[in-house]
Parts: structure tokens; C-alpha cells; sequence
């Protein structure tokens, strides 16, 4: 029975552990930096609703699927329209031109709050993570602005016994029975933002209460030591290619001890307000092509597929993730973010 018990226990260390992927991946984490960035929450003078599915290495078995539903707001909105010939969509008219970031100023010093609620399967493994957040705005000078957030919550890890398969094809009825991952933990993410109208820099820590997996009385359970912070590392640049194009590349890098450090590259290239395209290269991983949609001032969307150029890519079908966005009590009628591009 301990062999058994030792078995599920090294399938939980290696998944969470080995794998790498503790923390989901996000293709179009550029569309919503919120996702991994609390400092982030109340940047725009609306209310940012998200709701993403991802499809992670499709046609393998037990391969990853993350859902997530994201809101942020500011705690008070500001009753003056700041740039107003570039707060709304106008035919004819790049509202987020060259013009919009000459006449660009810093937002007014304000809170902001969010929600995240994500859902992450993985074979047998099941996480769902609630957590509130609370960031504060700065200006630091005329154009610049720099916020701190924290979020906190709960996370819940299952392990669903019934889906673990032994050699022979046999399952031992202690593993069936008794044998489960169901524990509460905290947790908490911390962050920096500092952005202007034509850059922002990130620099964010997620799951910085560490967990660790083993065995106990023939049950899994959690104890501190194996479940390790990720720190992510942000920047991005905006150039106009012309007025009515522009371009911003950006790069994040992603630090889980032990493992290497992981790197993204990201182009994307947006016409006016209404419609985006890019593309993304994970180092020794995989690229990725994006495309999305503003179609009015309340509802955009994005999709993104994943090619692996890993060895998964002789069993994947590839990854598909989608973002669909919501702009609530949008006062001034902004088709896309005026903060976080």
C-alpha cells in the first residue's frame, strides 16, 4: 500500500514540480496583465471584465485547460475627460494616434480593486484560485505613472483518484478510497507597474506562500516547502509605423526555482482601435499567432494558437486559447485601454 500511496505522491510532485506549470501559461497575457500583475487592477477609468478559456496541447491526454474570469476597476472614476478629441472612436481618426501620446498626461492618484477566479485541470489535477485585489496609482511625473498591487485569497488543489492508472491497468482500492488532494491554502501576489502612454514596465511575484506535497496517514496532503513563488519580469514599447498603425513589442521573463529561465517575445500590430494582430516566440517552446477585435465600446475579442516546437509537438495539436473582454460604465465611450495598449 505505501508503494501506492508513493506512486500518487511522485505523480503530484512531478506535475506540479517537473512539468514547470504550476502557474498556467497565457498566450494574450498582453491583452490582460492584470492576469499576472495585481498592480495592474483600476489602471483605465472603466470597469475591465475578461473571461478566458485555453485548450493547452490539444488532442493529449490530460493536457492542461484554464478558465479564468478577471474584473478590475478604479475606486473612484474621474469626472473630467482628460484627452477628449481621443476618448472615443471616430471614423476617419486614429484615437490612439501620434496625437493621443503628445497630449497624454499621467491619470490622477487612485485605487483600484479586482477579482480573479481561474480554473486549472491537468489529468487528475483540479486547482481553482479565488483572490481580491487592491493596487494604488501614482503620477510620478507629467506622462508617468507607477502602482503597486497585492491580491490575496484561496486556492483549492483536488486530485481526482479515479483518473490515476497503474501498470497493469489495476487500481488499488486504498488509492481509489482513501487517496485524494482536496486542501484550502492561501494565496498571494504581489506587483509594480510603471507605465506611461507608450511603454510599461512589470514586475510581478505570484504564489509567494510556498506549499509542499507528500503523504500522510494514506492521504495526500500539503506542507510547506514545494509549491515556489514565479516572478515575472514585463516591458513593452509602442511605435507608430504610421499614424494609423502601431507596433509594440514586448518581452516578459518568467523565473521558477529551479528551473531555467523562461522567455516570451511578443510583436503586436494594432490598426487605429479596432483591430490587432501578433505574434509570439516562447523560447524552446513554442510560437504563437494572435488576432483580435474591438467591435464597439463595450466588447472586444481575442483569439490566439499555440504551434509547440517542443517534442509534445508529435502528440499536439497545438494550443487555442480565447479572451473575450467587457468594458463596463465606460463614460467616455474608450474603444480600447488608454493604459495598458
Amino acid at each position: 500500500m505505501k508503494n501506492k500511496i508513493f506512486l500518487v505522491s511522485f505523480f503530484v510532485v512531478a506535475s506540479l514540480t517537473v512539468v514547470a506549470q504550476q502557474r498556467p501559461y497565457y498566450t494574450q497575457y498582453i491583452l490582460n496583465n492584470f492576469i499576472v500583475n495585481p498592480a495592474v487592477a483600476g489602471i483605465e477609468n472603466y470597469t475591465d471584465v475578461k473571461i478566458s478559456h485555453r485548450a493547452q496541447w490539444v488532442g493529449l491526454e490530460g493536457a492542461p485547460v484554464t478558465t479564468y474570469f478577471t474584473m478590475h476597476a478604479p475606486t473612484t472614476k474621474t469626472n473630467n475627460d482628460r484627452i477628449n478629441p481621443t476618448s472615443f472612436h471616430a471614423t476617419g481618426e486614429n484615437p490612439r494616434g501620434r496625437s493621443y501620446v503628445q497630449e497624454y498626461t499621467a491619470p490622477e492618484n487612485h485605487g483600484g480593486f479586482g477579482v480573479t477566479i481561474m480554473n486549472d485541470v491537468t489529468g487528475p489535477l483540479n486547482t481553482t484560485i479565488a483572490t481580491g485585489t487592491y493596487a494604488y496609482h501614482i503620477g510620478i511625473g507629467p506622462k508617468t505613472a507607477l502602482s503597486a498591487g497585492i491580491s490575496a485569497g484561496i486556492s483549492n488543489t483536488r486530485l481526482d483518484a479515479a483518473k490515476l492508472q497503474f501498470a497493469g491497468g489495476t487500481q488499488d482500492p486504498a488509492v481509489a478510497s482513501s487517496t485524494y488532494l482536496n486542501n484550502m491554502r492561501p494565496d498571494i501576489s504581489a506587483g509594480l507597474w510603471l507605465y506611461s502612454s507608450d511603454y510599461f514596465v512589470g514586475l510581478a511575484a505570484q504564489q509567494i506562500v510556498p506549499q509542499k506535497i507528500t503523504y500522510n496517514n494514506n492521504y495526500v496532503a500539503l506542507e510547506t516547502g514545494k509549491l515556489v513563488p514565479h516572478i515575472f519580469l514585463s516591458a513593452g514599447y509602442k511605435f507608430f509605423v504610421s499614424e494609423d498603425i502601431s507596433f509594440l513589442p514586448s518581452t516578459m521573463l518568467r523565473y521558477v526555482s529551479p528551473l531555467p529561465l523562461g522567455i516570451d517575445f511578443n510583436a503586436k500590430f494594432q490598426y487605429q482601435d479596432i483591430i490587432w494582430a501578433g505574434a509570439s516566440y516562447r523560447y524552446q517552446d513554442g510560437v504563437a499567432a494572435m488576432l483580435g477585435v474591438n467591435i464597439s465600446n463595450t466588447l472586444n475579442i481575442g483569439y490566439s494558437y499555440d504551434f509547440t516546437t517542443s517534442r509534445l509537438n508529435t502528440v499536439s495539436r497545438g494550443t487555442h486559447e480565447f479572451v473575450i473582454g467587457f468594458l463596463l460604465n465606460n463614460k467616455y465611450g474608450d474603444w480600447c485601454p488608454r493604459n495598458t495598449f
